[in-house]
């Protein structure tokens, strides 16, 4: 549904989810990445030996799977997405295991749901201003970790479901923030384009997918930059340094101003 006050040329704000509109404490997420661990291994370790295959103690279940884990994020940052399902299928090939991807996915699901997300600072309020200036809303979400479908009941509960247009999660996907089609999907969900569409988000992919797709701007959200000590070796590696680009906001309170200068009012004529 398009917001009100919409032209016929609107404007688009896609926005990242993971530490732009929801986000962990440090040691939550360390624990929350754990536990993605300890259910991989378990469903693992639960499912049927392939015959033939060698025993495999739990040491040996875990570190397949982070293995994979990390290849999938590589995937990822490359524009390619390789979902949990294929994760567990992946991490049972190569233990000799048969795991139920459906089993693994309904623990995901169970894990999202009791884990205490919380909603970035302000973000709600600023969402809601920019929605009555006729702004549209997109999420664009690389999903690793968990599906997609897990993280819309958190961002409900959080009070943006009504506040988004559109959503688009690399699991559902076949692509990963930075290829240009995953952007392109969202703004054509969303029914705006390109040259009137600003992304805001905290890392890499944000800044250079908006750039290949051709989007307005990129704009590195700095506000929560509180990385675990897990999600920072996995997604930004040793040398990793922000995406150059003019167009920053250290909070929520910041974006509004920072996305009406880049993409100015209802044109008229």
């Amino acid at each position: 549904m398009r917001p009100p006050g919409a032209s016929e040329d609107p404007r688009l704000l896609s926005l990242d989810l993971w530490h732009t509109l929801v986000y962990l404490e440090p040691e939550a997420e360390e624990a929350y990445m754990r536990a993605q661990v300890d259910l991989a291994a378990s469903v693992l370790e639960q499912s049927t030996r392939r015959p033939g295959a060698p025993a495999t103690d739990d040491g040996v279940l875990r570190s397949a799977f982070e293995q994979v884990y990390a290849e999938a994020v590589v995937a990822s940052q490359a524009g390619r997405s390789v979902t949990p399902s294929m994760q567990i299928t992946e991490a049972g090939q190569r233990t000799g295991r048969s795991p139920d991807p459906r089993a693994y996915l309904q623990g995901l699901r169970g894990l999202v749901a009791t884990t205490r997300f919380l909603p970035a600072p302000g973000a709600v309020t600023a969402l809601t201003e920019l929605r009555e200036e006729g702004w549209g809303t997109a999420v664009v979400s690389n999903t690793v970790g968990e599906p997609g479908s897990a993280l819309r009941p958190v961002l409900q509960r959080m009070g943006f479901e009504p506040l988004v247009d559109a959503y688009v999660f690399s699991d559902e996907e076949p692509w990963t923030k930075p290829a240009p089609e995953i952007f392109r999907e969202a703004v054509g969900r969303a029914h705006a384009s390109p040259e009137r569409t600003v992304h805001v988000g905290d890392g890499w992919v944000d800044i250079e997918g908006a750039r290949r797709a051709g989007l307005r701007a990129g704009v590195l959200y700095t506000g929560l930059q509180r990385y675990g000590r897990r999600y920072r070796e996995l997604f930004l590696p040793e040398g990793w340094s922000e995406p150059v680009t003019p167009y920053r906001a250290a909070s929520w309170v910041e974006v509004p101003g920072v996305v009406r200068s880049l993409v100015p009012g209802q044109r008229s004529g």
